[in-house]
């Protein structure tokens, strides 16, 4: 036989709790159910597999992918990425003449070995732009800065004028 708890005592007391919790819930459900928002009735699924703590192992990839995200270095790792590939990205035949010096604000710039490869990078320009949106995703570069040679070819002979800055005055 049951007692029913002396009235005062810590037993009524939590009785009395629980049945106000019994009776707010039911209550909440009912406006939920009202409003269209009815509860699960299938438990919430887990993820597959076990849990990891903090402390465990992780595979390599996720865990480089983990640090890239935490310090912000996704994209510079993606444009070092696209430097290295530069001969897959824009064909042999433009990287055995060119290639990618720095990437800053949307912008990269080519240094070509001659004047005439220069001038054919900007021709591509827009093709090239769009290509390494491609592969480091749409608006990250929005132009190409292309520069020649350097160095122009030495001239023969041995005049000189006084104070020139050599090649250095046609090629600049």
């Amino acid at each position: 036989m049951e007692r029913t708890p002396e009235p005062g005592s810590a037993k009524s007391a939590a009785a009395k709790g629980a049945a106000l919790a019994r009776e707010k819930l039911a209550q909440a459900k009912s406006d939920a159910a009202r409003r269209g928002q009815l509860p699960r009735r299938e438990p919430r699924r887990r993820a597959a597999g076990p849990r990891r703590d903090f402390g465990d192992p992780q595979l390599f990839g996720r865990a480089i992918a983990d640090l890239l995200s935490d310090r912000g270095w996704e994209q510079p790792v993606a444009v070092g990425g696209v430097f290295g590939r530069w001969h897959e990205i824009v064909g042999s035949d433009l990287a055995a003449h060119t290639r990618p010096e720095t990437f800053a604000d949307g912008e990269v710039v080519v240094v070509a070995d001659s004047t005439a490869w220069a001038t054919q990078v900007r021709l591509l320009a827009r093709t090239l732009v769009r290509r390494l949106n491609e592969e480091l995703g749409d608006g990250t570069v929005q132009r190409v800065k292309v520069r020649g040679p350097q160095n122009g070819p030495r001239p023969s002979g041995g005049l000189r004028v006084t104070g020139s800055r050599g090649p250095g005055d046609t090629y600049g």
